[in-house]
């Protein structure tokens, strides 16, 4: 297993939890997502490395902005 932490701009109460939990967490090989909301960090944990380009495109169709892992 993989674990990943990622800073998310733009996360401000329970929906954007929610929002960019499903977006990730229906990503390939993706087995827990976890977000600390006032720190904006998403953790990821996955079966393998994944591809940061997907992880962007998921939280950017959750409506946030990933700023790095």
């Amino acid at each position: 297993m993989v674990t990943t932490t990622y800073q998310v701009q733009g996360m401000t109460c329970g929906h954007c939890v929610g929002a960019v939990s499903n977006q990730v967490g229906a990503l390939p090989g993706v087995t827990d997502v976890t977000v600390d909301l006032p720190a904006g960090r998403v953790t990821v944990t996955s079966e393998q490395p994944l591809d940061e380009n997907a992880v962007r495109a998921a939280v950017d169709e959750a409506g946030y902005e990933l700023l790095g892992a």
